[in-house]
């Protein structure tokens, strides 16, 4: 490796605890700016997640209390003067944002301070997401960069927010602040500091493992469909899956017996 080369595995880092995968965000001396190989390195984790429960949830965060992520590394940008330069970025960065939803099993964001530009991005692909009340959630490309943002990226956020709402904050570069996050249900929880979020994220996901984890992976895609193609998506790959499934039996069977389910994914 070159001198002054930073590995991606040291500027995300992943472990996993419990059945629980740990992303950490972690540049924070760059308030965790993400690099094109640490958005690449995201998506490989969520496309090989193993489907059979035996992880069962993924929490993204940032390190340190100043940012989840405080959008692209800017100086990635400097090459950027033709239009197919600019379609080449948004069609790989969406590339990974397609991997990061159809994680096989619940995406969790756990935020503390900035959350913008492509860190907003990464929240808005998650299935849940818990903050702090220092979390600023936007996209002030109109005062920094001067790009814009992809449709598939305005429908993620259109979705959690309204076409009105952010329509506004791209305009006006206004950021959502914690209080208002949870109020458009944009936020789960609020979380008093950095540490009591981790413990409570932790909580959570780690609780997860007495799920189904056919049924959380049916409603992220079923719901994904729904949002892309209206109440008419077919949804009968899935339905049949999971009525046919070796879990659906044990459900049953563990229900009848007033006993817990030991689920497989199968």
């Amino acid at each position: 490796m070159p001198d002054g080369q930073t590995r991606v595995e040291d500027e995300l880092l992943y472990e996993i605890r419990d059945g629980v995968g740990f992303v950490t965000l972690n540049r924070p001396h760059a308030r965790n700016a993400l690099t094109f190989d640490m958005y690449e390195r995201l998506a490989e984790i969520c496309s090989t997640i193993p489907d059979d429960g035996s992880v069962h949830a993924l929490v993204v965060t940032g390190a340190g209390e100043k940012a989840f992520a405080a959008g692209t590394d800017i100086s990635l940008f400097h090459d950027f003067s033709t239009p197919e330069r600019g379609i080449e970025y948004e069609t790989t960065s969406e590339a990974a944002f397609q991997a990061y939803e159809t994680c096989p099993v619940p995406m969790i964001a756990a935020i503390s301070g900035a959350c913008t530009g492509g860190g907003a991005a990464i929240a808005a692909c998650c299935d849940m997401r818990f903050s702090t009340p220092t979390l600023k959630f936007g996209f002030p490309i109109s005062k920094t960069l001067g790009n814009c943002l992809s449709v598939k990226t305005l429908s993620r956020v259109v979705k959690h927010i309204g076409e009105a709402r952010t329509k506004e904050l791209i305009i006006t570069c206004r950021l959502i602040e914690a209080d208002e996050a949870l109020r458009l249900g944009l936020v789960n929880e609020l979380l008093p500091n950095h540490a009591a979020l981790m413990e409570r994220v932790t909580s959570f996901a780690t609780g997860l493992k007495n799920h189904a984890p056919l049924t959380m992976r049916a409603a992220k895609v079923l719901l994904k469909r729904l949002h892309e193609q209206g109440p008419e998506a077919d949804d009968h790959d899935w339905v049949g899956k999971v009525y046919a499934s070796a879990d659906f039996k044990e459900g049953r069977e563990a229900f009848l017996e007033k006993r817990k389910p030991k689920w497989t994914g199968r």
